[in-house]
């Protein structure tokens, strides 16, 4: 009774909620948009749970809560906690080796594309990722070079061809001359595929299955629809990459209600600061002065000066971020960090300006 009585006084705002068994330890962390709504579903409609929720119900005796002012608040919160109390219901939390990076050799006499779980940054390889998911990435690379006909056995044999490329698998490489030159072009767009200055390649599996699927061959299309569907998703993990090494320190505004606004920097994968502001009790200098202040205070702090490149350990919160920098209301704007170099740049004084006339005048 007395759980119950709880979850009907849970507030409808956003935050982080975290179960609790009869020993105290918690077995789950999640997020909501609202908290009451989202706690209550564990007890309402229990036929319809999947058997992970049923089983954390059971062992469900208490659980505390965290109000934050927005969604996306919750969301990295909720990550954090996940971090640092790995409760028993959640994800497990990946290891080192569960990344995965897409390696290309251009060392070798024809480029080797492989995975792998170690980013060592050797000469002359081209590296991509971490990717959370190695099946994504095995799955991604098999429709590419199924496209490009690249499924040779012994690329190093130039005295026959391998065995699939009797079976049509294999451009035939494997001879060297025409074939060879081509499969480095294929190589070539790869690249350009993953470093998002070419997508040549969704193109060419999209107009596959439009082919197919004209000619009625609605099986292959299905295949072909598939293989852009998972190349897709491999080409959105790498956009957050992209991003994040391009935008390391980003200022957002997102309104609360008609009067009440939020400021975030993010440094990264981090929130170094948030803080509420009435915009009824400031004016556009006073907002401007604010912003610019703690801009200058905490993108300038040598501590959290970040490597250029993304590592494993960033990209739960990172995927969170660019989502939200993409599907929210907020308004955001990015500060490269050789504009700190000076005090008082004179790119950023004109890059806040800009930026208030979208925040107070949409």
């Amino acid at each position: 009774m007395e759980l119950k009585e709880k979850i009907k006084n849970l507030p409808s705002s956003p935050g982080v909620y975290l179960m609790k068994e009869s020993g105290g330890g918690v077995i789950y962390v999640g997020k909501a948009n609202n908290l009451k709504r989202r706690v209550q579903s564990y007890f309402h409609n229990s036929k319809s749970h999947p058997p992970k929720v049923e089983k954390l119900v059971k062992h469900l005796m208490d659980f505390d809560y965290l109000i934050t002012d927005t969604e996306f608040e919750a969301f990295m919160l909720e990550c954090q906690l996940i971090k640092q109390v790995k409760p028993l219901y959640n994800k497990k939390m990946k290891n080192p080796l569960s990344y995965t990076y897409i390696v290309i050799r251009m060392d070798d006499e024809y480029p080797g594309i492989a995975i792998t779980n170690i980013c060592t940054k050797k000469k002359n390889h081209h590296y991509f990722g971490p990717f959370t998911s190695k099946v994504t990435v095995e799955r991604a690379l098999q429709a590419i070079k199924e496209l490009y006909k690249i499924i040779c056995i012994k690329p190093t044999l130039k005295d026959s061809t391998c065995l699939n490329h009797s079976l049509g698998l294999c451009i035939g490489m494997c001879l060297g001359g025409t074939p060879g030159k081509q499969y480095k072009k294929i190589i070539n767009k790869i690249i350009n595929l993953l470093t998002g200055t070419d997508l040549i390649i969704l193109k060419e599996l999209e107009q596959r299955m439009l082919d197919a699927s004209n000619n009625f061959d609605f099986e292959t299309a299905a295949k072909y629809r598939d293989y852009l569907n998972i190349v897709n998703s491999l080409i959105n993990k790498t956009k957050v990459i992209t991003f994040t090494e391009d935008n390391k320190n980003i200022v957002i505004i997102e309104p609360l209600d008609k009067c009440t606004v939020k400021l975030f920097l993010v440094k990264r994968n981090q929130i170094v600061f948030s803080e509420k502001y009435f915009l009824s009790y400031l004016s556009a200098k006073q907002l401007y002065a604010i912003i610019k202040t703690n801009i200058l205070t905490y993108f300038n702090t040598k501590e959290l000066n970040s490597p250029v490149h993304v590592n494993s350990d960033e990209l739960d919160e990172l995927q969170i971020i660019y989502s939200y920098l993409n599907g929210s209301n907020c308004k955001y704007f990015s500060i490269p960090d050789s504009w700190m170099e000076n005090e008082v740049p004179f790119h950023l004084d004109e890059a806040i300006n800009k930026f208030l006339l979208n925040v107070i005048e949409p």
